[in-house]
């Protein structure tokens, strides 16, 4: 387990967020990558951050944790950055996303948040 993985996320909840990011990039507003996840989490835009847990090298993405908790933002780790960058709608891998407007999966979004919050 990398070292930025502070808590199991079991494999359904997941799928969920997956399934959410999917959702909210047909009917709300999504930030792809690492950068752009910053920013969003910087600006308290974000709603829910994944983070994929097959970054290498690690400090890509070890801020974010820290960082979304610092601001109150729910976050999740998801198994490969194929899976975020397919869910964002990306060709390619990404190591973060956040939702910023959940749009349709809005209720979606905030189980998940709720779920989060118990496993910590």
């Amino acid at each position: 387990m990398p070292v930025y993985v502070d808590y199991d996320v079991p494999a359904d909840l997941a799928e969920s967020a997956l399934e959410a990011l999917e959702v909210a990039r047909d009917t709300g507003t999504v930030r792809k990558g690492t950068n752009e996840t910053t920013k969003a989490i910087e600006r308290g835009n974000a709603e829910l951050v994944l983070i994929a847990e097959d970054v290498s090298p690690e400090e890509i993405v070890m801020h974010l944790p820290e960082l979304a908790e610092e601001k109150g933002i729910a976050y999740v780790f998801v198994g490969a950055q194929d899976d975020v960058g397919h869910a964002a709608g990306l060709e390619v891998g990404s190591a973060a996303a956040a939702i910023v407007d959940a749009g349709e999966a809005d209720d979606q979004v905030e189980d998940i948040a709720s779920k989060v919050a118990e496993l910590k």
